[in-house]
This record gives C-alpha cells, sequence and structure tokens, in this order.
C-alpha cells in the first residue's frame, strides 16, 4: 500500500539579529551563522531537517531588524506557536519577530521585489560602548549638509557596477532602480536609508563610503558621478564597516513599497 506525502505548510519569518555573533546568515561549515542556528532550532523543535531560506545573504558583522525567512513544515502549525518554540531554542542574539501562513510558493528571496537597508554612522570622538561594533565609528567631524546634498546621485535606474565589489557575484545585470537615498542628522549619530529593487554585492557599504567622502571633503558630487558612469569598481573609493549596516525591511507587494516610500518622504 502506498503512503502519499505529507501536506507542507508555507511560513514567512521576520527576524531581528546582533550581526556580531555570526559569521552572516548563510551556512558556512562548522561556523555559527544566522541560518545555521535558524535550521538547528527547526530540528531541535519540530524532529526533522528543513532549509530555511532567506531574503539574502548578510556578510559577517552585518545585522538585521527586517530580515525575512521561508520554510515549509509539514504540519499545520499555528504561527503563534512556531514562533515561541523557535525562540525559545534560537541563541539570544537572534529574535523572531513575526510568523505567518504563506502562500505555496511564497520564497523569501524569489518572491521579493526591494529591500530597504539603513547605515549607522556615530561621529563622534568618543564611541559609547554599547554601539561598539553597531556602528561606523567616524572621529573626525563630517559636513552632514554636504553629504546630504549627494544623496539624490544615487536615485533612479542607472548602472551601479562601480558599487559593486564583485560583478559577476550571481548578477545577469548591475543595473538597479534606487527609489529612497535619504540621510539623516541626530548628531552624533547620522543614519542613511536606501530602499531600491536589489542591490549588488557590497553595494550599500560601498555607497556610504563614497557619501562619507564627501563628508570628509574629498569628493564632490561630480565625482560621484564620474564613478557611476565609469561603470567600473576600480574607479569607487572603498568599502564601509560591516559594522553599522542593518537590514531594515524586505517588501513583496507594490503597495507596500509604495506606501512605505510616500510615508517616509513625508517625514
Amino acid at each position: 500500500m502506498s503512503t502519499s506525502a505529507p501536506q507542507l505548510s508555507n511560513y514567512k519569518l521576520t527576524l531581528a539579529y546582533d550581526g556580531r555573533a555570526f559569521f552572516g546568515w548563510q551556512r558556512h561549515g562548522d561556523k555559527p551563522t544566522v541560518q545555521f542556528a535558524l535550521e538547528q532550532a527547526v530540528t531541535k523543535a519540530f524532529g526533522f531537517r528543513v532549509a530555511v531560506q532567506g531574503s539574502g545573504r548578510t556578510d559577517r558583522g552585518t545585522h538585521a531588524h527586517g530580515q525575512v525567512a521561508s520554510l515549509s513544515l509539514p504540519e499545520d502549525l499555528p504561527p503563534e506557536l512556531v514562533q515561541e518554540t523557535l525562540n525559545q531554542l534560537l541563541p539570544p542574539e537572534v529574535r523572531i519577530l513575526d510568523v505567518r501562513c504563506a502562500v505555496k510558493d511564497f520564497h523569501a528571496c524569489d518572491s521579493a521585489i526591494a529591500k530597504r537597508y539603513r547605515y549607522l554612522i556615530w561621529n563622534d570622538r568618543k564611541l559609547p560602548e554599547q554601539h561598539d561594533g553597531r556602528v561606523w565609528h567616524v572621529k573626525e567631524p563630517l559636513d552632514v549638509q554636504a553629504m546630504i546634498d549627494v544623496c539624490p546621485v544615487f536615485i533612479g535606474e542607472q548602472d551601479f557596477a562601480s558599487f559593486a565589489t564583485r560583478t559577476n557575484f550571481n548578477q545577469k545585470s548591475t543595473r538597479r532602480t534606487v527609489f529612497e537615498a535619504v540621510l539623516g542628522n541626530d548628531l552624533p549619530m547620522i543614519t542613511f536609508d536606501i530602499c531600491a529593487d536589489g542591490f549588488l554585492y557590497k553595494m550599500v557599504r560601498n555607497i556610504v563610503r563614497a557619501i562619507v567622502k564627501v563628508g570628509e571633503g574629498r569628493y564632490t558630487r561630480e565625482n560621484l558621478c564620474r564613478i557611476l558612469e565609469a561603470r567600473d569598481r576600480e574607479a569607487s573609493p572603498g568599502t564601509a564597516p560591516a559594522s553599522g549596516l542593518y537590514l531594515e525591511q524586505v517588501f513583496y507587494s507594490q503597495d507596500e513599497l509604495s506606501d512605505n516610500v510616500s510615508k517616509r518622504e513625508l517625514l
């Protein structure tokens, strides 16, 4: 007598983590990663192995306030139970913020249409202990207004090859559309928010490094335009540290994206 395969239930998880504790998102041998921690927790909780898919790979030291993951479980478990059980088994540096039932074909990465990142810069001689490893500490004063003024350079559909660390990193094209690039000033904390339909490898950190060069008086708006037009990684000024980068939100519908960007433009 044949037995049918168990029905799988698909779940969407939203989570936050402190990147200081991990070697990035993706499984990496026996090193601690966020993906490995989640998969271990699922195995302990429900007794079977599953592949947890993330919306994207965050590097070692990068944080998240709104990473999204998807997984399928061969039981119809209440989302609240999945969240509570996994949080009890995960290390304290990872917290599941929300669990929802998802449609069968939902995939955390493939279904995403846009993401929003935030980068934090602490611009002061002294760094408070609580910010260690969670910001980029820039000691010398920056011209914040100059940094604010150049942010629109990055908005729109453009070729960001100059801001990709590896242009052949599983990318068919280096063109991306940036919907939002805004710098906020609450000195000594400087925040940079960027929302786009996708990001090349280390693209956000490379953009931040260029903007800080403007704040240091070493680059102008014209320099940034020339770097973009060059479409050559060799023209880029370098990469900002991973410590200041946070994945804030992943978007899965055009309405959600439009509403979020519109509301933030009013702030």
